[in-house]
């Protein structure tokens, strides 16, 4: 990893980090809600949960076995691009333990599972490009040990083999979500970074939020790009203003303590935050959808 950094220099960080980025939350909420949303909504629910379980199941893993960040211990190892920028670099609670790596491990599910259902060979090689340069990148960015990035592909590979046989088997609905919130309840005993919490609630939210939508909304996709667009920027807006209006009751200091109320108020902000945007936000759709083809009769 020394080697690494010195023959790259932090010249390559900024590469690093557009690399990093195609294993993060943001990226691949994006790539959720453009399935689920806009392109093809059962293909979206299965990409999703498969994600969805791996967030959780990632910080299980990391919790038991507590490794450090690269950096902690080796000075000469640079932290080029921390996984939390406004917190400190050694605030584990924050910045989440090392093993395995969450990115790794989220970008094989993440792609593999895009790939995996729709079987084709050249979205195959796009996958493992993407996955390994996100696996590459957490490693010059002094972030994660080689093993972790290793672990974290294998992790990544057997949770969309155990999660797809899951929804092949019990299909999307209550009894899925069930099993996979059940399979996170031990982590409410011994997780204490912030991640595992997030990941809870953001499952929870989920669970609901298909419910909802199936049983109430049950809205359509749509093929036009303009729609498209729209649907997934107004989701972003919706994530980001719900998430910071559920965290107006609370002071900077709360959030951040780390005891268990915060944990589960980050839980429950999570669980509103998915819950709006899976199963309330598409209700819209639905207007907009009569007023389209309103538009188009009239001309």
């Amino acid at each position: 990893m020394i080697w690494l950094q010195t023959v790259l220099g932090e010249g390559f960080a900024p590469v690093g980090a557009v690399m990093t980025r195609l294993g993060e939350e943001m990226v691949l909420i994006a790539i959720m809600g453009f399935l689920y949303w806009s392109y093809d909504k059962e293909y979206g629910k299965y990409v999703g949960i498969n994600i969805l379980a791996g967030c959780l199941w990632n910080p299980m893993v990391k919790n038991v076995f507590l490794r450090r960040r690269p950096y902690f211990d080796t000075p000469a190892i640079k932290c080029l691009k921390p996984v939390t920028a406004r917190a400190d670099i050694y605030d584990i609670a924050a910045q989440g333990y090392s093993f395995p790596s969450g990115h790794s491990m989220n970008s094989a599910i993440a792609y593999g599972s895009i790939a995996n259902h729709k079987k084709k060979t050249w979205m195959w090689i796009v996958a493992v490009l993407i996955v390994l340069m996100v696996g590459f990148s957490r490693v010059y960015l002094g972030v994660h040990y080689p093993t972790d990035v290793c672990v974290g592909w294998l992790l990544g590979i057997l949770t969309v083999i155990i999660v797809s046989f899951l929804q092949k088997r019990f299909g999307t609905g209550p009894l899925l979500f069930a099993i996979l919130i059940a399979s996170g309840i031990p982590g409410l005993f011994y997780c204490t970074s912030d991640d595992y919490f997030t990941s809870f609630g953001i499952l929870i939210g989920a669970a609901f939020g298909v419910f909802f939508e199936t049983k109430f909304v049950k809205f359509s996709n749509t093929r036009n790009i303009f729609r498209m667009i729209l649907r997934l920027i107004f989701g972003g807006g919706i994530y980001f203003g719900v998430n910071a209006a559920l965290k107006m009751p609370f002071s900077s200091e709360f959030l951040k303590s780390g005891t268990m109320a915060a944990h589960w108020v980050r839980i429950g902000r999570y669980a509103i935050v998915v819950f709006v945007m899976l199963g309330v936000y598409p209700l819209l759709f639905n207007v907009t959808d009569k007023l389209f083809k309103k538009k188009v009769k009239e001309v």
